[in-house]
């Protein structure tokens, strides 16, 4: 929430920034013609505004699901590698018991979440000296379950990176044609071809098209490289969950 805060808060600052420079630069005359970042900013118009804080709060919305989710996924792979040693160990001395309690402590890990499921099926069904076929096949349920679940919350925010990857740069291409627009209307009220005629509508198409791939792009290469690590976590749980249920299997067969 600090930080979705602070977005905004920047966001707010960028509104107001670009606001006082259209002011400005409808109050300064059009002597000579300046082209450097904050000069175009300067000539951008209403339209062109609106256009640059949409793609600001494409970027900012997209910067908070960046830092949120490598934040997730790092306390995920970094719990993961404490629990799995820990409860190999508890299984490996049948302490079923102190294998869920050590999955209870590590709540952030997709292992752990994955391997609990099971280890608590497992013990609601276990029955007398024997284990019934039904409780295999409902541990195998809860495994499959859980690692559903657990994939679809590792993928949230995920879709918001992939629209805006893909449509931001159509929002800037509608600030490009905006300034181009505004570029053939600023020849016709000079009723000339000259550069000054042009300076503004071309600098604002510049800005809209520029910023657009700004925002698109980074969302693209986060949303790939998110993906690929959700498609990791979620082969490990699918080998945690076969791992598990041969346990069970050995388990059975010793009794």
């Amino acid at each position: 929430m600090l930080l979705l805060s602070n977005l905004w808060l920047a966001g707010g600052k960028l509104a107001l920034f670009l606001l006082q420079a259209a002011d400005s630069g409808a109050a300064q005359p059009a002597q000579t013609e300046d082209f450097s970042l904050w000069g175009m900013i300067q000539k951008m118009k209403w339209p062109a505004i609106v256009v640059a804080l949409v793609l600001a709060l494409m970027s900012m919305y997209s910067i908070a699901i960046m830092v949120e989710r490598w934040l997730t996924y790092n306390a995920a792979r970094n719990q993961s590698r404490q629990f799995a040693p820990k409860v190999a160990a508890a299984l490996r001395d049948n302490r079923i018991d102190e294998a869920i309690a050590i999955s209870d402590r590590h709540k952030k890990s997709h292992l752990a979440m994955v391997v609990n499921a099971g280890l608590q099926e497992f013990q609601a069904h276990q029955m007398g000296a024997d284990i019934p076929g039904t409780t295999m096949d409902a541990a195998r349920r809860a495994l499959q379950r859980t690692t559903a679940l657990k994939t679809a919350e590792l993928r949230r925010g995920l879709s918001g990176l992939a629209t805006i990857g893909s449509t931001a740069p159509f929002v800037g291409l509608l600030g490009t044609v905006i300034g181009i627009i505004g570029a053939f209307q600023g020849m016709k009220a000079a009723e000339g071809t000259g550069i000054a005629a042009v300076a503004g509508g071309i600098s604002e198409a510049l800005i809209e098209t520029a910023f657009g791939l700004l925002v698109a792009i980074p969302a693209v290469w986060a949303f790939n490289i998110f993906t690929n690590k959700v498609e990791a976590f979620t082969i490990e749980m699918d080998n945690s969950s076969g791992e598990l249920i041969d346990y069970f299997i050995k388990k059975r067969e010793m009794r």
